[in-house]
């Protein structure tokens, strides 16, 4: 896509990628005179847009050594290409500089360097930023509170979220859809679910519609608590709304039908999706894999992958692992283990996980050999085994009356920089 850039009020300059821009910022700097730095901050904040903001630095350094100055947006621009590159520190530094140039600082650089520590969960160091823009007068706007209510939502202190929603509407600041929306998913998380539908309730109050991250939000810690019950009453109200599913809501709603029990109502969810016009994706149909594997239908599972291979969609390594495992579960170990070199044959290589579900299907299966060939080939060529791999073959090692094969894991354990827990003791 061609984005224009502006120049001097006379045409539109436009570039199809950076190496375009680039060759306009090359003519301008060869121009006599030199076009101001209003110029310049118009194309840098056009590549800032295509994401190469270590460009946008250097090109920035470049016309400091030319004798143009900064102005506030070009320092904006500055601090958020660093904040962007995860150099928080040089951010400040630009903020330092521009005060030694006696180039105040507005709103919006006091926003991109709260945002810039949110990301870098600085929480603590954004409230002393955003303490300190309040006490010199300035004046936060909508996006500065929500970016510090999503911060505060990082540290999981509910209260102090609550606070400071508080805290915006007694400085004027009517809490938006997104605002309410970020403190509900963090009550949510935090399963205080009966506070998240009060706020539900209060944003309805004040003619606030909830959107379709209000209720996935809602819905989503609904499931985790089991009340499967209200799960369903949001769901009929984003309907009656008017409000479309989309796939990470059903997603949810299956996964908790799975977890309940009543894997046939999650099969229907599944197909109502399809008839919405929403695909499952891997999440949902490795869900639905889970399900039926930990039930003993693992024949069903495997209908259900080879649909989802018929659609276009590959299983992932999470799918194949949940096959491995249902098999291990019936003691069918042949079965696990052309799935596992399925795995591999479709370039999905086997996790710890997987390699530990094998080892576990082997030594109950008392078949120790097998399980110590899997072990030297991780050992060789990972990944890594972990304490859970070296405690499932020590517990077979010592069923099976070979004491002095364990004692020498056990010494093999200690080399590799695993510390046994109770499990091994």
């Amino acid at each position: 896509m061609s984005m224009p850039v502006r120049g001097k009020g006379k045409r539109d300059h436009h570039f199809d990628n950076v190496d375009h821009a680039l060759s306009l910022f090359n003519n301008m700097i060869e121009k006599y005179p030199k076009p101001s730095i209003v110029e310049f901050n118009k194309l840098l904040g056009a590549i800032v847009k295509m994401k190469h903001y270590a460009i946008v630095v250097s090109k920035y350094r470049q016309i400091e050594l030319l004798g143009i100055s900064h102005n506030v947006y070009s320092i904006n621009i500055l601090i958020n290409c660093f904040c962007q590159l995860g150099r928080i520190d040089f951010g400040f530094s630009v903020l330092g500089k521009m005060l030694k140039l006696g180039v105040e600082p507005d709103v919006v650089v006091f926003s991109t360097l709260i945002n810039g520590l949110c990301n870098q969960s600085k929480i603590f160091e954004a409230v002393c930023m955003f303490d300190e823009m309040t006490e010199k007068g300035y004046q936060p706007n909508l996006i500065v509170y929500c970016t510090m209510l999503k911060g505060l939502c990082r540290t999981g202190n509910t209260g102090r979220v609550v606070r400071f929603l508080r805290l915006m509407e007694s400085r004027g600041y009517e809490p938006d859809i997104v605002a309410y929306s970020t403190v509900i998913d963090c009550l949510c998380k935090n399963g205080l679910l009966q506070e998240a539908l009060n706020l539900l309730s209060e944003m309805k109050v004040k003619g606030i519609r909830p959107n379709i991250f209000t209720y996935t939000c809602l819905i989503h810690g609904m499931c985790n608590s089991g009340q499967q019950q209200e799960a369903t009453r949001l769901l009929n109200e984003m309907v009656d709304n008017n409000i479309s599913l989309n796939i990470v809501t059903y997603s949810t709603l299956v996964d908790a039908l799975c977890k309940e029990g009543t894997i046939s109502k999650a099969v229907e969810t599944v197909d109502t999706m399809r008839k919405q016009g929403i695909e499952p994706d891997v999440v949902t149909y490795s869900t639905l894999v889970d399900a039926h594997c930990k039930e003993g239908m693992v024949s069903e599972a495997e209908d259900i992958v080879d649909a989802m291979i018929k659609r276009g969609i590959e299983p992932n390594v999470v799918t194949y692992n949940t096959l491995v495992n249902g098999h291990c579960l019936q003691n069918k170990m042949d079965k696990a283990r052309k799935v596992f070199n399925l795995m591999i044959e479709k370039g999905s290589a086997p996790d710890i996980v997987t390699y530990n579900t094998m080892i576990n299907g082997y030594c109950k299966a008392k078949r120790l050999d097998k399980a110590m060939e899997l072990f030297h080939e991780i050992s060789r060529k990972g990944p890594i085994p972990n304490i859970l791999t070296y405690n499932t073959l020590l517990q077979s090692m010592y069923q099976l009356g070979r004491v002095s094969t364990s004692c020498e894991l056990f010494r093999k354990m200690l080399a590799s920089g695993q510390v046994p827990d109770l499990v091994t003791c």
